[in-house]
């Protein structure tokens, strides 16, 4: 069941609006805030072998994804008591917890639906023309995102996104868990995790291997729904 969940940031009056994602039960507390809950995976976790193996997989969803659920929730909670008390240095403290958790959250509630067993190869349709239009060729699309995600210092994330003021696609970095929408505008459309928790169990120190190996199970399906909807 697909639900959309909000994250309320209530200094400043900002509100950040989490983007739907596949949903299922994972806090086991109660709070005034409303919970964030992990995402079940539309796959196995070996189903993307031999390119991700099932105990990256694993360690990546059930663990790390969840430890980001789990302290998003804490920090909100936090954050309202602190509301509730009008205590505006703490809902200031508070706001790079909600960035980095919320952020985290986000960015692999994208990442987990932009993967497929069944993916790979190129896109098509009106995907594959916004990409020739903005990148002559798909592969030159592949050269600049992997690039771009090599290059990415320490951990963060390699994207795709939708200018929606240009109508054109654009390629970029974040640093950590910066989410994509929050902090340059673009609407994220494929995410790929360059964290080492990402790939060091099967690929090492070595990266570039597994950022060509992530192209066969991409999910062009997904990438083209979301840019149907990041242009309406």
């Amino acid at each position: 069941m697909f639900v959309r969940v909000l994250s309320v940031c209530r200094s400043e009056g900002l509100r950040v609006a989490l983007r739907p994602a596949l949903l299922a039960p994972v806090a086991t507390h109660k709070s005034r805030a409303a919970l964030h809950t992990l995402p079940d995976l539309p796959y196995d976790y070996g189903a993307l072998e031999p390119h991700i193996n099932a105990n990256i997989m694993q360690l990546h969803h059930s663990k790390h994804h969840a430890t980001y659920v789990n302290n998003l929730n804490v920090a909100e909670q936090k954050l309202a008591e602190a509301a509730a008390k009008g205590d505006v240095t703490a809902e200031i403290a508070l706001q790079p917890a909600i960035k980095f958790n919320g952020g985290g959250h986000i960015n692999h509630s994208i990442f987990w639906t932009n993967l497929s067993p069944n993916g790979g190869g190129a896109p098509t349709g009106d995907l594959q023309k916004a990409i020739e239009a903005d990148f002559g060729s798909f592969t030159k699309l592949q050269e600049k995102m992997s690039a771009a995600s090599v290059a990415v210092q320490g951990s963060g994330w390699g994207w795709l996104g939708y200018d929606k003021e240009t109508g054109r696609l654009r390629i970029a970095a974040c640093a950590n868990q910066d989410p994509l929408q929050a902090t340059t505008g673009l609407i994220p459309l494929l995410g790929i995790d360059v964290w080492e928790h990402a790939y060091y169990l099967q690929y090492k120190n070595v990266r570039p291997d597994y950022l060509k190996a992530i192209w066969n199970v991409v999910n062009w399906t997904n990438v083209a729904e979301r840019l149907a909807a990041a242009k309406k």
